[in-house]
């Protein structure tokens, strides 16, 4: 019991001790919602017109069939910022400052995903924000809005658990960015984030309709929009606790390791 009391105490303060960081720069905070504040614009205006004809949403607006998949890519990329995050502090020397320190180990990894979670929380409200303006309504009512977003930080919590074992794995910020990158715009793309998967290859609708983040959209459709989620709630909720399930371990092994 003292164990885990100190290990949430000093989670809870490297938590702190991160989020200060964004407090004193905060343009971290804004370059880290410039790119999905883009990608929201140049899809509804560019591409919206093209698609709305192909999808099948209350109200018929692509801009309420769009902004559930650019939620899921603000949190991947937020993931992305946690392993390039911990490639960093273990480049530049602190975390060698961290294990002098009689603190738990885990404090370090765990501190660094509830930040980032923390962060794509507010993320996740100024592109709703956003999406509001141009156009966006919920459909499901206020608790379909709340619901929405506790799936999609619960996701990006998960995944981010997956790029903190890379930026270990990798020796710099540079290239674990380059590495999380190549991982995560297959997945994003060949999703139903933007399109329906009907309208793509008929080998890829099989992948596409399988993974991850075609699931976690479809969730968050669900509650935003109110049309049926397949199960996709569920299936979300059995993917994010498998992969915490593996890459919790596999990231306090790497830390280990690469600190031994």
């Amino acid at each position: 019991m003292n164990a885990l009391r100190q290990a949430l105490r000093d989670t809870l303060i490297i938590t702190r001790r991160n989020l200060t960081r964004y407090i004193r720069l905060p343009r971290l905070l804004f370059f880290s919602v410039i790119q999905p504040i883009m990608f929201i614009v140049l899809f509804n205006y560019v591409f919206g017109g093209a698609l709305i004809s192909t999808i099948h949403v209350p109200g018929d607006k692509y801009i309420d069939y769009l902004l559930p998949g650019i939620l899921v890519q603000l949190v991947m990329f937020g993931g992305v910022q946690t392993g390039i995050g911990l490639a960093e502090d273990m480049s530049n020397g602190i975390i060698d400052r961290f294990r002098a320190l009689p603190m738990s180990r885990i404090a370090v990894i765990a501190g660094r995903t509830l930040s980032d979670t923390i962060r794509n929380l507010i993320s996740s409200l100024i592109m709703i924000s956003v999406g509001m303006l141009l156009g966006f309504r919920f459909h499901n009512g206020f608790w379909g809005a709340v619901l929405m977003v506790v799936v999609l930080l619960l996701f990006g919590f998960a995944f981010s658990w997956i790029f903190a074992f890379i930026g270990m794995m990798i020796k710099d910020a540079e290239t674990a960015q380059l590495a999380s990158f190549v991982f995560i715009f297959p997945l994003t793309f060949a999703s139903a984030a933007f399109v329906t998967v009907q309208s793509m290859a008929s080998w890829l609708q099989v992948f596409a309709r399988n993974q991850p983040v075609t699931i976690v959209v479809d969730s968050a459709r669900h509650f935003a929009l109110g049309i049926p989620a397949n199960g996709a709630t569920w299936k979300i909720l059995t993917w994010s606790i498998c992969l915490l399930l593996i890459f919790v371990p596999l990231s306090l092994w790497q830390y280990q390791r690469r600190n031994s």
